[in-house]
């Protein structure tokens, strides 16, 4: 009765009812963390310790579109984080501080869960003998703080006058905290969608661009399935140009709105950050004018002449998107006239399987083998060092720093010409 419910109504009406109920279903499946089987949430919007997660608006296809800041940490909060989890546990007494406005005092439980302490509650047993834990008292936030209060929402049409004017003020008050990043995202998206959310690999890639500042400063990068921005927009923070490219004209609008909402962070650095089309799965650009995020010919010439960086944050889940990324990154670097260094984030995440009865990693895997041929790989145009980075750099953002994630660095360097010509003549025979 619903599908021929919405039949009956007018096209925008019947986008916003759909979109009501992807938002209800959603909130339902975030809630009891009960899932379809083809819809997945990232570990940031579920672990991110007091985040509050607002919905503006809905998106093009009537998925339900949210606004989450993540903090830049200052010189005096850069920390080491060695230990998986470290992270959740700092952020969690950074959140307390700056929600309170003093930071909170654990206090020391003993047997049964009973605590100690000025101030605490004594637990007890609910009517059917569970331990009932009481929570920790909370504040209101300080006048003035960056942080978002969690209110009631009601879903309505969008008023562009009045979205404006949000914009507006949203500018004013980010402007005054140059660390804070705004970026729009999706939760518990279908897995072709999952570009829409922010994944720690983008994270623990950002960390590393804030961690080599030196390294990166004026230079030209391209961004590889760059989803919601993230990392580009950090990047941009020291570079000099940032290509962020993806596909799917959605993605790109949330991408491209994901800059604009942080033009703050690029004024004093004079960074860019273009958002572009660019398909794995194709060999050449598009540079048709009238196709939205199309190349012009300048920028691909510039692109290709000047890029010094290619960076990827956790786009390695599908194996026929690995293969895709990596034959783009073959064909890029061996029209590169220069040297040129790639940097890939992955999550290894562990699956059980009925066909193997047992866990396995076999996107990971297959990710690992495809570096593996890149490093061996001998066509006579440029050969390809891989490397494995250590993860204990700085951290910069809150987030769970988990032994899952690592940092590849592959070096791509043509070979000169009278070796690519010996080289080219032994692999055709």
């Amino acid at each position: 009765m619903r599908v021929c419910f919405l039949q009956l109504l007018p096209e925008g009406v019947g986008k916003q009812v759909n979109g009501m109920l992807y938002y209800f279903k959603t909130m339902r499946a975030m809630d009891q963390i009960t899932f379809r089987h083809d819809t997945v949430l990232s570990d940031v919007h579920m672990l991110l310790p007091n985040a509050h997660h607002l919905m503006t608006r809905l998106n093009n296809v009537g998925q339900p579109v949210f606004v989450s800041k993540f903090k830049i940490l200052s010189y005096g909060d850069w920390h080491d984080y060695n230990h998986p989890g470290k992270g959740i546990k700092e952020a969690d007494e950074y959140d307390d501080q700056r929600e309170d406005g003093e930071q909170w005092t654990t206090t020391k439980q003993g047997k049964y869960g009973e605590t100690s302490g000025e101030g605490n509650v004594e637990p007890f047993l609910d009517e059917d003998g569970d331990l009932n834990i009481t929570h920790r008292p909370r504040k209101n936030p300080m006048e003035g703080s960056s942080r978002d209060l969690a209110c009631p929402m009601v879903l309505r049409q969008s008023n562009p006058v009045l979205e404006q004017e949000e914009e507006n003020m949203d500018d004013e008050v980010d402007k005054c905290f140059k660390d804070i990043i705004r970026i729009e995202h999706t939760m518990a998206t279908p897995l072709e969608d999952v570009g829409k959310q922010v994944w720690r690999g983008a994270l623990l890639l950002a960390d590393f661009i804030l961690s080599k500042p030196t390294v990166f400063r004026g230079a030209t990068v391209l961004e590889l399935g760059a989803g919601t921005g993230l990392t580009s927009i950090i990047m941009s923070t020291l570079a000099k140009t940032v290509y962020c490219t993806d596909v799917g004209e959605d993605l790109l609008s949330m991408c491209k709105r994901n800059v604009t909402l942080n033009r703050h962070m690029m004024e004093t650095s004079g960074g860019e950050v273009r958002v572009k089309h660019l398909d794995w799965l194709q060999h050449d650009l598009c540079t048709d004018a009238d196709v939205e995020f199309s190349w012009t010919e300048e920028e691909v010439a510039d692109m290709y002449n000047n890029t010094s960086f290619i960076i990827a944050a956790d786009v390695c889940y599908d194996d026929d998107l690995t293969d895709g990324l990596f034959r783009t990154l073959y064909r890029l670097c061996s029209n590169f006239p220069h040297t040129c260094t790639i940097f890939i984030t992955i999550e290894k995440r562990i699956n059980f399987t009925l066909q193997r009865m047992d866990v396995s990693c076999e996107a990971y895997d297959h990710f690992s083998h495809c570096l593996s041929q890149l490093q061996h790989l001998v066509d006579g145009r440029c050969s390809f060092s891989v490397e494995h980075l250590p993860s204990n750099f700085s951290q910069f953002l809150l987030y769970e720093r988990i032994e899952q994630l690592e940092l590849w660095k592959v070096t791509a360097t043509p070979l000169p010409f009278d070796q690519a010509q010996c080289d080219s003549e032994l692999f055709s025979s």
